[in-house]
């Protein structure tokens, strides 16, 4: 198996810090974050906190379906955000990797036309990504080991991804 990026706990505490830093250097100041779910949630709590962000919410994406296998294109499963809820805010997209970036293309497409700025934070940033964050912790080519997928599911009926 080829060498893998591993996350772990501590790290992912720290990759938030350092993101949140990066959004206050860029003197970036979003009205509500954005998460995608499920590998983007917990970045997207933890850098509300960071960021005195208390508006925070979250679109649902399928996009993956097992270890670097994946849909055609990715969908976004309702409930979905209601774009008046959005407009005219500053929105920051928070997501755990930017793989191919089709995900976080659809969200900020999404967001898009409805929005004062939208901008992408994400926790990984991979080259093949057709979107560059706005924020991003670590470059890697590899196949990443997040704390919160990397074991399987105490319950069946999904892969963890």
């Amino acid at each position: 198996m080829a060498e893998r990026e591993v996350l772990t706990w501590p790290d992912f505490g720290t990759a938030i810090r350092e993101v949140a830093q990066q959004v206050v250097d860029d003197d970036y100041h979003p009205d509500v974050i954005l998460s995608i779910a499920r590998g983007g949630m917990a970045f997207g709590m933890g850098l509300g906190y960071a960021l005195s962000v208390k508006n925070l919410s979250v679109v649902n994406v399928v996009f993956y379906t097992g270890v670097d296998q994946r849909l055609a294109m990715p969908v976004m499963l309702p409930p979905t955000p209601d774009a008046v809820d959005l407009s005219g805010l500053k929105v920051l997209v928070a997501d755990d990797v930017a793989d191919t970036g089709r995900t976080l293309e659809l969200v900020r497409d999404f967001c898009s036309g409805h929005v004062a700025e939208v901008r992408v934070a994400v926790v990984y940033e991979k080259p093949a990504s057709v979107v560059h964050g706005d924020y991003v912790w670590r470059h890697t080519g590899r196949w990443i080991d997040f704390p919160w997928s990397s074991l399987p599911p105490v319950r069946g009926g999904g892969d963890g991804h």
